[in-house]
């Protein structure tokens, strides 16, 4: 028996010892599969190096880590993330972002209506799915998950010029609630990009709502130019940012106003006419307006839009939307039988876990504060790289995930 324990404990010895000399002296298999964040707002893609263990987020030609989740189309060419940013206030009308939302779901007449007031694009109703119509050469229409499709192959060409490899597989992570339909839409978007899948507008539409209630009482007028409602969403975004490190944010923005829609201005708490609520978009700041500027062409003019947002109005706004993050924590919690208490870490993933309050609603309801150590916008494309390297074969493998199923858990629709 001793003599037998002597022999395996040797070969353990000599096992351990090869797979040290091979991590050491051999040239590192060659990643096979890549990780790609499909997010509704931006989207990023990173890849496991097998040996080190080690994910790299891997960057687009400028150093960005992430790209933007928007496709526009010109005469001549279709532009993807930075470049589409670029030619947004030029051509808003063409430019798709977004698409993530729409993916594979089924709305109802109701829910599409409001959902088209809120983009400087079109929106079209195909037997309950979305389409978007754009103009370059001809009228066409695109499906959003040929938008999808655009953005996951230039993340593949990023992949790809990063490796010097061609790339052909990719696990893409998708949202929990997302149902078969959207999952097997999310396929379609990578089969029409060359993969093989293997694997907070919310808050800005409450500000932006209260600007145009804000514009509509001192002007008499709600803003309807593509362009300059997209500049004002762009504004909303960098406002957004600029709160999760500051007190108060400035928004400055340049207005047209047409006289024939022009109407007088009200000083008190006025509703917007329902009639301006579909020319513009969906909801408080110390504010100051700037007066008239030049006039454009006769029955035109310009008005500067200047107001200062504070941290605890956008907060006020914002704050049902903040509580509502708690129920699926609820329901979670409930359906694992577990308590609060019994939570050891609490990791926040996606860039609105940087928004203040929400950090603070969290802390709150565990009475603990949660782990930022990972960074919110890479979480997601750093674990779905680390599954591409599993589902790669990556050897030695160094990180493995694993998930232990609760049989009191069972999916759940938070929609």
């Amino acid at each position: 028996m001793a003599r037998e324990m002597t022999i395996l404990g040797s070969a353990v010895l000599t096992l351990l010892l090869a797979g040290y000399l091979a991590q050491q002296y051999l040239p590192l298999p060659t990643p096979k599969v890549i990780g790609i964040d499909l997010g509704t707002t931006y989207c990023s893609v990173g890849v496991f190096f097998p040996g080190t263990g080690k994910v790299k987020v891997i960057p687009d030609e400028n150093g960005h880590i992430s790209i933007p989740s928007m496709v526009s189309f010109t005469d001549n060419d279709v532009y993807v993330g930075y470049e589409s940013v670029e030619l947004a206030d030029s051509n808003p009308q063409n430019t798709i972002y977004d698409a993530k939302r729409f993916i594979g779901k089924i709305f109802t007449p109701e829910e599409l209506e409001a959902e088209i007031g809120r983009y400087p694009f079109k929106v079209l109703n195909k037997n309950g799915m979305v389409e978007f119509s754009v103009t370059s050469n001809e009228t066409i229409t695109v499906s959003p998950e040929y938008v999808g499709s655009r953005l996951l192959l230039k993340l593949k060409e990023m992949a790809e010029a990063y490796l010097g490899m061609p790339v052909a597989n990719a696990v893409i992570s998708v949202p929990a609630e997302f149902d078969l339909k959207q999952r097997n839409s999310t396929i379609e978007a990578a089969n029409l990009a060359g993969n093989n899948k293997l694997g907070g507008q919310d808050f800005n539409q409450r500000l932006l709502q209260y600007l145009y209630k804000q514009i509509y009482q001192t002007y008499g007028f709600v803003p309807s130019r593509k362009e300059e409602i997209h500049r004002l969403r762009q504004a909303v975004e960098m406002v957004k940012l600029n709160l999760t490190l500051h007190q108060a944010a400035q928004l400055s923005v340049i207005l047209t106003v047409e006289e024939q829609d022009r109407k007088e201005p009200h000083t008190s708490d006025t509703e917007l006419p329902k009639d301006k609520l579909s020319s513009a978009d969906d909801h408080h700041v110390n504010s100051g307006f700037g007066h008239g500027l030049s006039d454009k062409k006769s029955g035109e003019s310009q008005v500067l839009f200047e107001t200062e947002i504070s941290r605890k109005l956008f907060d006020t706004l914002n704050e049902d939307l903040f509580q509502k993050i708690l129920v699926p924590i609820q329901q979670v919690l409930k359906e694992g039988h577990l308590e609060k208490t019994e939570i050891d870490e609490v990791v926040l993933v996606g860039g609105s876990t940087r928004i203040p309050r929400i950090r603070q609603v969290i802390q709150e309801f565990f009475g603990k504060d949660p782990n930022t150590s990972v960074d919110p916008d890479l979480a997601v494309v750093t674990g779905v790289a680390i599954q591409a390297g599993i589902d790669g074969g990556s050897w030695p493998l160094q990180v493995s995930a694993l998930e232990i199923p609760n049989k009191h858990l069972q999916k759940t629709n938070f929609n």
